[in-house]
């Protein structure tokens, strides 16, 4: 099943991260858009003002699925081998969901300052959307008729 992780290209951290996620899953199950590619965001009905609470995870084939912040990054815990027994472990410790918001929260507010910032957009290896990919996912006349074919 794809999913794919919107995330702040022009972002040290961010792309750091995705960085490793790429390494570790090879675009198996995730592809990546930098919210700094707003056509393609669009098509996933996703504002600029939706990127700023933080990551968006979306399940590409049911899109009304979606994660974002704190929660996108335990989803993709999940998804990895074990990931679930140590997300499991982080949300019953009393407390810790509850701080680990606020400091995802505050990182996400100042990931510039505390991580610096790209002069240009990290784009992956793994793209969401390249050419026609994503047309089976979008209620378009083109997405129609490639479905059908």
């Amino acid at each position: 099943m794809p999913y794919t992780v919107i995330y702040d290209g022009k972002c040290n951290l961010c792309v750091t991260l995705v960085q490793l996620l790429e390494s570790l899953d090879q675009g198996d199950r995730f592809q990546y858009i930098p919210m700094q590619d707003p056509e393609t965001l669009q098509r996933w009905n996703v504002t600029p003002q939706d990127c700023e609470l933080g990551m968006i995870l979306i399940d590409a084939e049911a899109p009304e699925r979606r994660w974002q912040g704190s929660d996108a990054a335990e989803e993709i815990g999940q998804l990895f081998p074990l990931g679930s027994v140590f997300v499991a472990a982080y949300r019953a410790l009393p407390g810790l969901k509850w701080s680990g918001d606020r400091i995802y929260e505050q990182v996400r507010d100042n990931r510039y300052t505390l991580f610096g910032q790209r002069t240009t957009v990290y784009h992956s290896a793994y793209p969401a959307c390249d050419s026609n990919a994503c047309d089976r996912y979008f209620a378009t006349p083109a997405a129609s008729a490639n479905r059908e074919s």
